[in-house]
């Protein structure tokens, strides 16, 4: 009798700008054995409906601000598909602006520093007294952004930095909201230090010699804990 191959569970991964798909999350949510399904709502793409095979969500980062959607507006429809998953229940990590949008879906404020200022390099993160355990001891991350949240209501504030002190939340057991990014490595860090929109010379942003010397000592650490907390949260589709 003829069958028809089950569907790998499949984790959606919601981009803002057109990448090369080369990050920590989309590579190992696949060596992991999952389906990604690259959904670019800026580019006109329907995230459609959150369908049974859909097991978990990511969402990327991006220069949009979630104060902005009258300039883009297919944010809207961002926000509705996260709901759903919240009803739904479903694991998601939110990074960076997906953390943001998380934060104001959970009914944080979301704004940027003003007088403005940033992060732009690899910044130590410090667990506070609830997320002790969370990040090693000793442990830098990936940051570059001008926008901050405030922790949501009922959510765990697991992490801060000395400039930012709300770096990441917990809500439930099964959503996480990143400022940070961890899916970014020192390889694509570079990328960024030559783009255009870098934060060279903002206040808060580290001199590209301080990067480099702390991407060397730190980016190891940083991957393999990304890596952990990717399994931890979405599981393996073969468990």
């Amino acid at each position: 009798m003829n069958t028809v191959p089950a569907q790998k569970p499949v984790i959606v991964c919601i981009d803002h700008h057109e990448n090369p798909m080369d990050d920590r999350a989309w590579t190992h949510l696949g060596e992991l054995g999952f389906e990604r399904r690259l959904v670019c709502p800026f580019l006109g793409d329907d995230l459609g409906a959150v369908g049974p095979e859909v097991v978990g969500c990511v969402i990327y980062g991006g220069s949009q601000n979630v104060g902005e959607i009258a300039d883009y507006p297919y944010l809207r429809d961002e926000f509705r598909w996260i709901e759903d998953c919240l009803e739904r229940d479903l694991p998601i990590l939110g990074l960076c602006l997906g953390g943001q949008m998380l934060a104001h879906i959970l009914g944080a404020k979301v704004a940027p520093r003003l007088p403005r200022e940033c992060e732009f390099g690899c910044y130590p993160l410090t667990a506070t007294e609830a997320g002790a355990g969370w990040i090693p001891e000793v442990f830098h991350a990936t940051e570059a952004h001008y926008e901050e949240f405030e922790i949501p209501r009922d959510a765990v504030h697991l992490a801060g930095s000395e400039r930012f002190p709300n770096q990441a939340f917990r809500y439930r057991d099964n959503v996480y909201g990143l400022q940070f990014h961890p899916e970014i490595d020192a390889r694509i860090f570079r990328r960024w230090q030559q783009a255009e929109w870098a934060m060279h010379g903002v206040p808060g942003a580290q001199e590209m010699a301080e990067q480099d010397r702390l991407f060397a000592l730190h980016d190891e650490v940083q991957g393999r804990w990304f890596h952990g907390l990717l399994e931890s949260l979405f599981g393996r589709p073969d468990a």
